[in-house]
């Protein structure tokens, strides 16, 4: 009865109650820290690198539009000069073959934005 204390009415055994000792919780607390680091930095270089292919991705969708859209401005620089461009004739009269390859990758929007752009300008 003399390891026992009385705190309030209450009579406390030492020992197993309570926490453990902050050694061993610290060095566990240290590697779960240093796995928890790892994993996040594993996770952000994957995160940069699917942004960076995303970005490269936009960035040549961008370039194609580009070109697609040099194009649209020569053919409507030809036919203000009262030029019809080999490319539309063929679209118009429905020979996909002569197309270049250039222009065959948009023959489903030349055709309609033709059509339309046609009947609502003039």
């Amino acid at each position: 009865m003399d390891d026992n204390k009385i705190v309030g009415g209450k009579v406390k055994k030492p020992g197993k109650r309570g926490r453990k000792p902050a050694k061993i919780d610290l060095k566990a607390k240290l590697e779960r820290s240093r796995q928890s680091a790892r994993e996040c930095r594993a996770r952000k270089k994957l995160r940069y690198q699917y942004l960076e292919e995303l970005v490269s991705s936009k960035e040549r969708a961008i370039c194609a539009l580009r070109e697609e859209l040099e194009m649209y401005k020569q053919w409507c620089s030809a036919m203000d000069q009262g030029k019809i461009p080999s490319e539309i004739k063929a679209l118009l009269t429905g020979d996909e073959q002569k197309i270049p390859a250039s222009g065959s990758k948009s023959n489903k929007n030349t055709k309609s934005s033709v059509g339309g752009g046609g009947s609502s300008q003039g």
